[in-house]
Protein backbone atom coordinates (compact mmCIF):
# COMPACT_ATOMS: atom_id res chain seq x y z
CA UNK A 1 0.00 0.00 0.00
CA UNK A 2 2.80 2.11 1.21
CA UNK A 3 4.74 1.61 -2.42
CA UNK A 4 1.55 1.96 -4.45
CA UNK A 5 1.10 5.54 -2.91
CA UNK A 6 4.48 6.59 -3.19
CA UNK A 7 3.99 5.38 -6.59
CA UNK A 8 0.67 7.58 -6.85
CA UNK A 9 2.89 10.50 -5.57
CA UNK A 10 5.51 10.33 -8.28
CA UNK A 11 2.99 9.97 -10.80
CA UNK A 12 0.99 12.78 -9.96
CA UNK A 13 3.78 14.82 -9.70
CA UNK A 14 5.02 13.94 -13.00
CA UNK A 15 1.83 14.78 -14.45
CA UNK A 16 1.87 18.01 -13.22
CA UNK A 17 5.47 18.79 -14.40
CA UNK A 18 4.55 17.90 -17.60
CA UNK A 19 1.52 20.68 -17.10
CA UNK A 20 3.79 23.26 -16.23
CA UNK A 21 6.72 22.47 -19.47
CA UNK A 22 3.40 22.62 -21.44
CA UNK A 23 2.11 25.87 -20.56
CA UNK A 24 5.54 27.24 -20.26
CA UNK A 25 6.18 25.99 -23.88
CA UNK A 26 2.52 27.21 -25.45
CA UNK A 27 3.29 30.82 -23.75
CA UNK A 28 6.89 30.82 -24.81
CA UNK A 29 5.53 29.76 -28.85
CA UNK A 30 3.14 32.60 -28.39
CA UNK A 31 5.81 35.18 -27.95
CA UNK A 32 8.17 34.45 -30.25
CA UNK A 33 7.33 36.08 -32.68
CA UNK A 34 7.89 39.26 -30.91
CA UNK A 35 11.08 38.30 -29.55
CA UNK A 36 12.81 41.21 -30.87
CA UNK A 37 10.34 43.42 -29.21
CA UNK A 38 10.90 41.84 -25.92
CA UNK A 39 14.08 42.55 -25.60
CA UNK A 40 14.20 46.43 -27.27
CA UNK A 41 11.38 47.30 -24.43
CA UNK A 42 14.19 45.04 -21.92
CA UNK A 43 17.05 46.78 -23.19
CA UNK A 44 15.30 50.82 -23.32
CA UNK A 45 16.55 51.73 -19.57
CA UNK A 46 20.01 51.64 -21.05
CA UNK A 47 19.15 52.81 -24.66
CA UNK A 48 17.31 55.77 -23.83
CA UNK A 49 20.72 56.83 -21.68
CA UNK A 50 23.13 56.19 -24.38
CA UNK A 51 24.26 59.64 -26.36
CA UNK A 52 23.54 60.32 -29.67
CA UNK A 53 24.27 57.63 -32.01
CA UNK A 54 25.02 55.11 -29.32
CA UNK A 55 23.80 51.67 -29.51
CA UNK A 56 24.28 48.06 -27.95
CA UNK A 57 26.43 45.87 -29.93
CA UNK A 58 26.55 41.43 -29.84
CA UNK A 59 30.49 40.04 -29.68
CA UNK A 60 29.11 36.93 -29.92
CA UNK A 61 28.01 35.44 -33.25
CA UNK A 62 24.96 33.88 -32.32
CA UNK A 63 23.97 36.74 -29.98
CA UNK A 64 21.25 38.17 -31.51
CA UNK A 65 19.32 34.98 -31.74
CA UNK A 66 20.13 33.83 -28.49
CA UNK A 67 19.84 36.90 -26.51
CA UNK A 68 16.10 37.36 -27.37
CA UNK A 69 15.15 34.16 -27.09
CA UNK A 70 16.73 34.17 -23.21
CA UNK A 71 14.47 37.31 -22.90
CA UNK A 72 11.05 35.57 -24.32
CA UNK A 73 11.97 32.54 -22.14
CA UNK A 74 11.86 35.07 -18.81
CA UNK A 75 8.64 36.70 -20.39
CA UNK A 76 6.96 33.52 -20.29
CA UNK A 77 8.02 32.37 -17.00
CA UNK A 78 6.90 35.43 -15.41
CA UNK A 79 3.65 35.08 -17.46
CA UNK A 80 2.89 31.44 -16.46
CA UNK A 81 4.07 31.82 -12.52
CA UNK A 82 0.39 31.82 -11.55
CA UNK A 83 -0.45 28.25 -13.13
CA UNK A 84 3.29 27.15 -12.08
CA UNK A 85 2.66 28.08 -8.38
CA UNK A 86 -1.31 26.68 -8.68
CA UNK A 87 0.33 23.11 -9.57
CA UNK A 88 2.83 23.44 -7.16
CA UNK A 89 0.02 24.19 -4.79
CA UNK A 90 -2.21 20.83 -5.92
CA UNK A 91 0.41 19.28 -5.47
CA UNK A 92 0.98 20.23 -1.75
CA UNK A 93 -2.16 20.81 -0.44
CA UNK A 94 -3.45 17.32 0.04
CA UNK A 95 -0.81 16.80 2.49
CA UNK A 96 -1.35 19.71 4.78
CA UNK A 97 -3.61 20.65 7.55
CA UNK A 98 -6.02 23.33 7.19
CA UNK A 99 -4.65 25.61 9.28
CA UNK A 100 -1.39 25.03 6.96
CA UNK A 101 -3.04 25.43 4.05
CA UNK A 102 -4.81 28.83 5.28
CA UNK A 103 -1.56 30.05 5.52
CA UNK A 104 0.74 28.45 2.95
CA UNK A 105 -1.64 30.18 -0.02
CA UNK A 106 -1.72 33.86 1.20
CA UNK A 107 2.28 33.36 1.34
CA UNK A 108 2.73 31.75 -1.77
CA UNK A 109 0.51 34.21 -3.49
CA UNK A 110 2.05 37.33 -1.91
CA UNK A 111 5.85 35.82 -2.55
CA UNK A 112 4.91 35.71 -6.18
CA UNK A 113 3.64 39.26 -6.11
CA UNK A 114 6.24 40.42 -4.21
CA UNK A 115 8.78 38.79 -6.28
CA UNK A 116 7.32 40.76 -9.54
CA UNK A 117 7.01 43.90 -7.65
CA UNK A 118 10.83 43.82 -6.91
CA UNK A 119 11.74 43.31 -10.92
CA UNK A 120 9.19 45.84 -11.43
CA UNK A 121 11.10 48.18 -9.26
CA UNK A 122 14.73 47.76 -10.18
CA UNK A 123 13.14 48.33 -14.02
CA UNK A 124 11.10 51.26 -13.60
CA UNK A 125 12.81 52.98 -10.78
CA UNK A 126 16.20 51.45 -10.25
CA UNK A 127 17.87 51.41 -14.18
CA UNK A 128 17.17 54.58 -15.29
CA UNK A 129 18.39 56.38 -12.70
CA UNK A 130 21.50 53.79 -12.15
CA UNK A 131 22.18 54.23 -15.73
CA UNK A 132 21.86 58.10 -15.89
CA UNK A 133 24.51 58.01 -12.95
CA UNK A 134 26.90 55.47 -14.84
CA UNK A 135 26.59 57.62 -18.38
CA UNK A 136 27.76 60.81 -16.95
CA UNK A 137 30.63 58.90 -15.27
CA UNK A 138 31.79 58.30 -18.85
CA UNK A 139 34.84 59.78 -19.88
CA UNK A 140 35.13 62.03 -23.33
CA UNK A 141 35.86 59.98 -26.20
CA UNK A 142 34.99 56.93 -24.93
CA UNK A 143 31.81 55.53 -26.30
CA UNK A 144 29.62 53.51 -24.48
CA UNK A 145 28.32 50.45 -26.03
CA UNK A 146 27.48 47.12 -23.40
CA UNK A 147 26.97 43.69 -25.28
CA UNK A 148 23.20 42.46 -24.91
CA UNK A 149 24.67 39.06 -23.82
CA UNK A 150 25.93 41.25 -20.83
CA UNK A 151 23.16 43.07 -20.18
CA UNK A 152 20.87 40.76 -20.11
CA UNK A 153 22.90 38.50 -17.76
CA UNK A 154 23.11 41.94 -15.70
CA UNK A 155 19.43 42.82 -15.77
CA UNK A 156 18.42 39.44 -14.94
CA UNK A 157 20.39 39.55 -11.92
CA UNK A 158 19.06 42.30 -10.57
CA UNK A 159 16.04 41.24 -11.15
CA UNK A 160 16.82 38.31 -8.69
CA UNK A 161 18.37 40.71 -5.82
CA UNK A 162 15.05 43.28 -6.31
CA UNK A 163 12.80 39.99 -6.37
CA UNK A 164 14.72 38.14 -3.43
CA UNK A 165 14.74 41.50 -1.53
CA UNK A 166 10.88 42.27 -1.77
CA UNK A 167 10.82 38.46 0.20
CA UNK A 168 12.11 39.81 3.05
CA UNK A 169 8.15 40.37 4.48
CA UNK A 170 7.42 36.92 3.64
CA UNK A 171 10.86 35.29 4.82
CA UNK A 172 9.81 37.70 8.28
CA UNK A 173 5.94 36.41 8.90
CA UNK A 174 7.48 32.38 8.17
CA UNK A 175 10.20 32.91 10.67
CA UNK A 176 7.79 34.38 13.40
CA UNK A 177 4.82 31.81 12.70
CA UNK A 178 7.31 29.23 12.55
CA UNK A 179 8.48 30.27 15.95
CA UNK A 180 12.72 30.74 15.17
CA UNK A 181 12.34 33.95 16.14
CA UNK A 182 9.88 36.34 17.94
CA UNK A 183 8.81 40.18 17.29
CA UNK A 184 10.03 41.62 20.14
CA UNK A 185 13.92 39.86 18.66
CA UNK A 186 13.31 41.12 15.49
CA UNK A 187 12.74 44.96 16.76
CA UNK A 188 15.86 44.87 18.90
CA UNK A 189 17.76 43.55 15.98
CA UNK A 190 16.74 46.46 13.76
CA UNK A 191 19.95 48.42 14.14
CA UNK A 192 21.85 45.27 12.62
CA UNK A 193 19.47 45.40 10.06
CA UNK A 194 19.59 48.88 8.63
CA UNK A 195 23.61 48.24 8.59
CA UNK A 196 23.07 44.87 7.02
CA UNK A 197 21.23 46.43 4.19
CA UNK A 198 23.94 48.83 3.78
CA UNK A 199 26.38 45.87 3.70
CA UNK A 200 24.27 43.72 1.26
CA UNK A 201 23.15 46.95 -1.47
CA UNK A 202 26.97 47.84 -1.52
CA UNK A 203 28.10 44.38 -2.75
CA UNK A 204 25.34 43.46 -4.61
CA UNK A 205 24.43 46.36 -6.66
CA UNK A 206 26.69 48.46 -9.22
CA UNK A 207 29.45 50.78 -7.83
CA UNK A 208 27.18 53.73 -7.51
CA UNK A 209 25.64 55.55 -4.44
CA UNK A 210 22.27 55.67 -6.21
CA UNK A 211 21.75 51.91 -6.88
CA UNK A 212 23.20 51.18 -3.29
CA UNK A 213 20.46 53.48 -1.58
CA UNK A 214 17.54 52.18 -4.23
CA UNK A 215 18.30 48.60 -2.49
CA UNK A 216 18.96 49.56 0.95
CA UNK A 217 16.19 51.64 1.99
CA UNK A 218 13.82 48.53 0.68
CA UNK A 219 15.29 46.71 2.46
CA UNK A 220 15.20 48.41 5.55
CA UNK A 221 11.60 49.17 4.85
CA UNK A 222 10.52 45.63 3.70
CA UNK A 223 11.90 44.29 6.80
CA UNK A 224 9.89 46.94 8.53
CA UNK A 225 6.29 45.89 6.74
CA UNK A 226 7.60 42.14 7.78
CA UNK A 227 7.41 42.91 11.74
CA UNK A 228 4.46 44.26 11.40
CA UNK A 229 2.58 41.64 9.26
CA UNK A 230 3.81 39.44 11.31
CA UNK A 231 2.55 40.81 14.71
CA UNK A 232 -1.00 41.38 12.99
CA UNK A 233 -0.83 37.59 11.91
CA UNK A 234 0.24 36.72 15.67
CA UNK A 235 -2.61 38.84 16.93
CA UNK A 236 -5.13 36.86 14.77
CA UNK A 237 -4.11 33.54 15.48
CA UNK A 238 -3.74 34.23 18.49
CA UNK A 239 -7.74 35.32 18.58
CA UNK A 240 -8.72 32.71 16.66
CA UNK A 241 -6.99 29.78 18.99
CA UNK A 242 -9.02 31.84 21.88
CA UNK A 243 -11.94 31.19 19.87
CA UNK A 244 -11.51 28.00 19.02
CA UNK A 245 -10.64 26.69 23.11
CA UNK A 246 -14.19 28.88 23.49
CA UNK A 247 -16.21 26.90 21.46
CA UNK A 248 -14.74 23.79 22.62
CA UNK A 249 -15.61 25.07 26.24
CA UNK A 250 -19.11 25.99 25.75
CA UNK A 251 -19.74 22.43 24.20
CA UNK A 252 -18.37 20.72 26.82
Amino acid sequence: MTQDTFISHLIELRDRMLRSMLALVIVFLCLFPWAKDLYTLLAQPLLAVLPKGGQMIATDVVGVFLVPLKVTALVAVMVTMPYLLYQMWAFVAPGLYAHERRLVLPLVFTSSVLFLAGMSFAYFVVFPLAFRVLASFAPDGVAWMTDIDKYFSFVLGMFVVFGVTFEIPVAVVLLVRMGVVKVEQLVEARPYVIVGAFVVAAVLTPPDVISQLLLAFPLWLLYEMGIIAARMIGKAAVAEEASAATDAASKD
